[in-house]
């Protein structure tokens, strides 16, 4: 069963048709929209900031979704999906957007709308994706743009398969 905490007497707030895995962690201010999926192992703590997390997003294994005390909370747009191990702290992810496996994004970043962030970049503090941009790297550039083809075939198909993966456990 996942551990689901009230902090402050603010208790965690799912929409419709969500899969929690059993050993995820959701903690605080955290409100989820429909079609939603927590991993194994992932964690969403909204114990020092507020989490908004709007629909059709996966939070995969091992994926750590925090903020910074009264300072910088998470939102999280639809069809967002966030790899496996990648942290996101403090930040603003626009509608489809794809976080790649291990990544890390800071405090104050915004990825706008159908962005991928690839597999262990790391943005620094403050950094602002524009849309449709590909960012990679330590710390992060902007590498290319996304073509209709990644767009089509990366950002949505991961969101529709997580939905997809989640009716396996549900």
């Amino acid at each position: 069963m996942p551990l689901i905490l009230p902090v402050h007497n603010i208790h965690p707030r799912f929409g419709n048709d969500c899969f929690i895995a059993e050993n995820a962690t959701i903690a605080g201010d955290v409100v989820m929209g429909n079609q939603c999926s927590v991993w194994f192992q992932a964690v969403v703590r909204g114990d020092v900031h507020y989490i908004r997390i709007g629909n059709k997003v996966n939070i995969q294994d091992g994926a750590i979704i925090h903020c910074t005390y009264q300072k910088a909370p998470v939102n999280i747009g639809n069809n967002v999906s966030i790899g496996h191990r990648a942290i996101v702290h403090g930040c603003t992810l626009h509608d489809n957007v794809l976080v790649g496996m291990g990544s890390i994004i800071m405090d104050g970043c915004v990825v706008e709308s159908n962005s991928i962030v690839a597999a262990g970049a790391v943005l620094l503090e403050g950094t602002h994706v524009p849309s449709g941009s590909i960012y990679a790297g330590v710390p992060a550039r902007k590498v290319k743009e996304v073509s209709k083809e990644l767009f089509e075939g990366e950002i949505m198909r991961i969101a529709d398969n997580y939905v997809l993966y989640k009716s396996w456990f549900s």
